[in-house]
């Protein structure tokens, strides 16, 4: 079955960098674009980034772009978000996303990423 897990948060200064690592099984992970989003309580899920199959195309949101670069590992079957300049802002969970994969939308169980002094 398709399992992504996230690892990497942890609670880092402002200006500070982190890097998330998502692992991923159960589905060829070359042929499919995979995305990272986050969340705070009461509010919705926001797309922070997306990568094509091959890692050739990125998208970040406005909130993030120049910060995160999102990157992927098709030989190791890993989804990275090298995340720089943090902001407490950027305080949420955040999880990685797969597919939709015969039609549905995976995500794992996400890892809390807090920015603070």
């Amino acid at each position: 079955q398709v399992q992504l897990v996230e690892s990497g948060g942890g609670l880092v200064q402002p200006g500070g960098s982190l890097r998330l690592s998502c692992a991923a099984s159960g589905f060829t992970f070359s042929s499919y674009a995979m995305s990272w989003y986050r969340q705070t309580p009461g509010k919705e899920r926001e797309l922070v980034a997306v990568i094509s199959s091959r890692g050739a195309t990125t998208n970040t949101a406005d909130s993030v772009k120049g910060r995160f670069t999102i990157s992927r590992d098709n030989a190791k079957n890993t989804l990275f978000l090298q995340m720089n300049r943090l902001k407490p802002e950027d305080t949420a969970i955040y999880y990685c996303s797969a597919g939709p994969i015969w039609g549905k939308t995976y995500w794992g169980q996400g890892t809390q990423v807090t920015v603070s002094s």
